[in-house]
């Protein structure tokens, strides 16, 4: 990212974390910020489908940041912060954005010497080149059995363009975030999270089971599938050109994608599907496989 777009956002996060009195002393200094530290979108929120929030962002109970944070005894506590939301996306559109999610944090004076971790989870919902589809939601593409989701469905703009995500384009599009956490939380580790097994790779068809409906199959899948992969691939090259930590979170939850013999992704089929998450997101084992991955990773 450009130099004087970084001092820009920096400028404006400081301002927004400024409302909080200064320290008035070293020891005192040492003592701001969030020991952890989660940004992300409907993901890491799990945000079920019915269900209120005072930010407009609900978060599920089993959500892999509130498991995680229970381990390590600090769930409800002023030690951890989530500022995930459904629809966070990079930098798409004018929702929540990593930036908007950044400043939300940092007007809850979250990022400081204290802060040991900052976990992100976020792609999915952006656009990628040329293509205005998004992943989510999929009506136009997973769901519609009669066009299918091929390769074919970025230049329909039914799907994003899985030919333009890399490494170094992801990288350019969370550096600001990146910078502004590692200048102001210079203790933390960052934390990049990748997304779980959501259908398996190496094949051309995807499923998912709907309520009243029984099991859907789409037999042309390729361009979906495309998709996760390129975006797996990009999130670990991205966080090895900015010397950040990936995590993994397709490795430890394989085996386990939808419609799977033993799935930790929803369906829409179970009578607390809609308070219980999204679909097509991780279920409460899916996070908590997570959550037990990360906490190695983040020392708790």
């Amino acid at each position: 990212m450009r130099s004087q777009q970084w001092k820009s956002l920096a400028a404006a996060l400081f301002a927004v974390a400024s409302v909080v009195a200064l320290p008035t002393s070293v020891a005192a200094a040492d003592t701001e910020g969030v020991s952890l530290v989660v940004l992300g979108d409907s993901f890491t929120a799990t945000a079920p489908v019915l269900g209120q929030a005072d930010d407009g962002c609900v978060r599920s109970p089993s959500s892999w940041p509130n498991q995680l944070a229970g381990t390590a005894g600090i769930l409800g506590t002023a030690d951890f912060l989530d500022v995930s939301c459904n629809g966070g996306t990079l930098d798409t559109g004018g929702g929540w954005t990593l930036v908007h999610q950044a400043r939300k944090a940092a007007a809850q004076a979250a990022f400081g010497p204290a802060t040991r971790a900052v976990l992100i989870q976020a792609g999915m919902n952006d656009v990628w080149g040329r293509s205005s589809g998004t992943a989510f939601p999929s009506t136009d593409c997973l769901l519609n059995l009669a066009q299918g989701c091929g390769l074919d469905a970025a230049d329909q703009n039914r799907l994003p363009d899985y030919r333009a995500v890399t490494g170094a384009a992801y990288a350019n599009r969370i550096r600001e975030v990146v910078e502004f956490v590692r200048y102001y939380a210079t203790n933390s580790k960052i934390v990049l999270v990748g997304y779980p097994e959501i259908f398996a790779s190496g094949q051309q068809t995807a499923c998912m089971d709907l309520v009243g409906i029984g099991r859907v199959v789409q037999p042309h899948a390729e361009g979906y599938l495309a998709y996760l992969d390129r975006l797996q691939d990009a999130q670990r090259d991205a966080a090895g050109q900015l010397r950040i930590d990936f995590f993994d979170a397709r490795a430890v939850t394989a085996g386990h994608s939808s419609c799977s013999a033993e799935p930790w992704i929803s369906g829409l089929a179970g009578a607390d599907s809609p308070f219980a998450g999204a679909p097509v997101h991780p279920n409460a084992k899916g996070n908590a496989t997570v959550a037990a991955g990360l906490a190695p990773q983040i020392g708790r």
